[in-house]
C-alpha cells in the first residue's frame, strides 16, 4: 500500500484522542458539579462548548484544502492542549466557559474539534472508492475501541485515587492533566503525516463558498439532517447519561467506566459490520434501518425497573447504534469532488456540532426537574427516528460512485 505510513499515523491519532475523549467523558459532568458548578451550569458549559466547537471547526475546516490539512490538525491539537490545561487549573465559570468556546474539549466519547473532517477527507485521497466504506469502519472500530478503553480507564483510574485518599476533585483534575496531555501527544505525531493527504491543486474555477461549489446544495441539505440527528444526540452526551445513571441507580465511577467500555466496543463492532450490510442494501438503507431500532431502544431504558436491566437495554442498543456512522462519513465525502471533501466533512460536522450545541443546556434544565429527570431519552429517540424517515426520502436515490458503478 503506497500511502501505508499516513494511513498507519491518521488511525494512530485517532485512536489517541478518542482515548482521551472516552478517558474524560466519564467524570467531565463529574468533576464540574465537584468543583461547585450546578447542573443548569454544567448543561450550559457543555452548550458553549460545542457552540464554540462549530464555529472554531468551520472556520478551520472549509480552508483546510487550500491552507493545508496537516496544519489544519496541527492547530486542532494546539486547541486540545490549551482547553485541557485551562481545565485542570481553574474552577472559574468564565475562565471555563472561555476555554470550552475557543479550545477542544469534549463532554462526550464523540469526536469534536477539526480532526474528524480533515483526517477523513485525507484518507479518502489515499485509498479507492471501493476501499473508502471499509477503511472508515476499520477507523472507526479503532476509535470505539479506544474510546471504550479511556472510559474503562478514567472510571477505574478515579475511583481508584480516591481509595488511595485523593479528594474526588483531585483525581478528576488528574484526569483532566491525561487530557491535556493526549493533545500535545497528537500535535508530535501530525508532524510526521506527508503531503500526500493534501488536497489537489486544481483549476476549479467556481465561486467557492465555505469551501463548496458543485455539491453545495447536497451538503446544505445533508447538514440540516444531520443537525437533528445530533441535536437529539446531545440530549444524551456520555456525560450526562453517565450523571443519570449515577443519580438513578447510584452507580459509581467505576462501574460507569465499565458500562460506557461495553458500550464503546460494541458500538465499534457495529461500525464494522455495517460494511458487509452496505455493500448489499446501500449506504443509505443501512443508515437508516439500523439507526431506527437502535433509538427503539434508546426510549426504552428509562422504562427499565433495575440496573442489570437498563444497562442490558443500553448494550443492545450501543450493539446497533454505530452502524450509521463509516456509512455516513463514506457516503458525505463520496457525493463530492475531491477539492470539496475537507469542506464537506467540516461543513456536516459543524451542522452536528450546533445541532448538539443547545441540547445539553436542555438535559440539563430537565436533569433539574424531578418528573422531565428522563424525558431525554424520549426526545432524543423520538427526534432521531424522525431524522432517519427525512433522510431516507431526501437522498434514496442519490447514489455514491461505487453504487453507480453496480447500477450500470
Amino acid at each position: 500500500m503506497p500511502h501505508r505510513k499516513d494511513i498507519i499515523l491518521l488511525f494512530t491519532t485517532r485512536i489517541i484522542r478518542m482515548f482521551c475523549y472516552g478517558f474524560l467523558a466519564v467524570i467531565l459532568a463529574l468533576y464540574l458539579t465537584e468543583a461547585g458548578l450546578t447542573e443548569k451550569q454544567v448543561g450550559l458549559l457543555f452548550t458553549l462548548t460545542f457552540a464554540g466547537d462549530a464555529v472554531i471547526t468551520l472556520w478551520l475546516t472549509t480552508r483546510a484544502d487550500g491552507f493545508g490539512r496537516k496544519r489544519t490538525l496541527l492547530i486542532g491539537a494546539l486547541l486540545m492542549l490549551g482547553a485541557g490545561i485551562v481545565f485542570v487549573l481553574t474552577r472559574n465559570i468564565v475562565v471555563l466557559a472561555a476555554a470550552a468556546i475557543i479550545g477542544v474539549i469534549s463532554p462526550n466519547d464523540k469526536e469534536i474539534g477539526p480532526f474528524l473532517a480533515v483526517e477523513q477527507a485525507g484518507l479518502t485521497q489515499l485509498v479507492s472508492d471501493q476501499s473508502r466504506t471499509r477503511l472508515f469502519a476499520w477507523y472507526n472500530l479503532g476509535g470505539s475501541f479506544s474510546s471504550a478503553f479511556g472510559a474503562l480507564a478514567g472510571g477505574w483510574l478515579a475511583q481508584w485515587l480516591q481509595s488511595q485518599g485523593w479528594s474526588a476533585l483531585e483525581s478528576y483534575r488528574f484526569i483532566l492533566f491525561g487530557y491535556a496531555l493526549g493533545g500535545l501527544v497528537l500535535g508530535i505525531l501530525f508532524l510526521g503525516v506527508s503531503p500526500a493527504i493534501e488536497a489537489a491543486k486544481t483549476q476549479n474555477q467556481n465561486k467557492k463558498v465555505l469551501g463548496l461549489h458543485r455539491s453545495r446544495n447536497v451538503v446544505l441539505k445533508l447538514s440540516a439532517l444531520f443537525s437533528i440527528d445530533a441535536f437529539a444526540g446531545g440530549l444524551l452526551v456520555q456525560s450526562m447519561m453517565a450523571y443519570w445513571f449515577h443519580v438513578k441507580f447510584g452507580v459509581d465511577t467505576g462501574i460507569l467506566g465499565s458500562i460506557f467500555f461495553g458500550a464503546n466496543i460494541l458500538a465499534g463492532i457495529s461500525a464494522l459490520l455495517a460494511v458487509k450490510l452496505a455493500e448489499k442494501i446501500g449506504l443509505i438503507n443501512t443508515m437508516v434501518f439500523t439507526h431506527i431500532p437502535s433509538n427503539i431502544l434508546l426510549m426504552l431504558v428509562p422504562l427499565m425497573p433495575s440496573l442489570p436491566l437498563a444497562i442490558g437495554v443500553l448494550l443492545l442498543r450501543f450493539s446497533i447504534s454505530q452502524m450509521d456512522v463509516p456509512t455516513r462519513q463514506s457516503y458525505t465525502v463520496a457525493v463530492v469532488d475531491p477539492d470539496e471533501r475537507s469542506a464537506a466533512a467540516g461543513v456536516t460536522a459543524i451542522a452536528r456540532s450546533v445541532g448538539a450545541a443547545i441540547s445539553p443546556a436542555l438535559t440539563g434544565v430537565f436533569f433539574s426537574i424531578p418528573v422531565l429527570f428522563s424525558a431525554p431519552f424520549f426526545l432524543s429517540g423520538g427526534l432521531k427516528i424522525i431524522y432517519d424517515l427525512l433522510l431516507f426520502r431526501e437522498f434514496r436515490s442519490l447514489k455514491p460512485p461505487e453504487e453507480e458503478m453496480i447500477r450500470h
